[in-house]
């Protein structure tokens, strides 16, 4: 099992930074991939960034590109996300997720049914 706390949410204006952490727990050596989703009221679970624990590449979907920045810190065994010029639509629960199997590295990863474990959410507002 894997365990996964998610801090650093809170209210922002737009325009603004946040960081967000992860921290994780468990049997992390089994991980293959971690990353971020988000849900805001009313919508589905979205994929927001992944990152490959071995060799780092990652994978952004195209509403955050340029703005967030997914990295980890494997000796902390910590993923992090930096938000940069926040949007109100980036109002969301942000979920930390781990996948301890194989996903492609590809449009794939971006399904929550690809991400085997789950933090309990951190709230991100972002004020106009």
């Amino acid at each position: 099992q894997v365990q996964l706390v998610e801090s650093g949410g809170g209210l922002v204006q737009a325009g603004g930074s946040l960081r967000l952490s992860c921290a994780a727990s468990g049997r992390t050596f089994s991980n293959y991939a971690m990353g971020w989703l988000r849900q805001a009221p009313g919508k589905e679970r979205e994929f927001v960034a992944a990152i490959r624990l071995s060799g780092g590449s990652t994978y952004y979907a195209d509403s955050v590109k340029g703005r967030f920045t997914i990295s980890r810190d494997n000796a902390k065994v910590t993923l992090y996300l930096q938000m940069n010029s926040l949007k109100p639509e980036d109002t969301a629960v942000y979920y930390c997720a781990a996948a301890s199997t194989v996903v492609p590295w590809d449009s794939r990863i971006t399904s929550p049914d690809r991400w085997n474990y789950w933090g309990q959410g951190t709230q991100v507002t972002v004020s106009s």
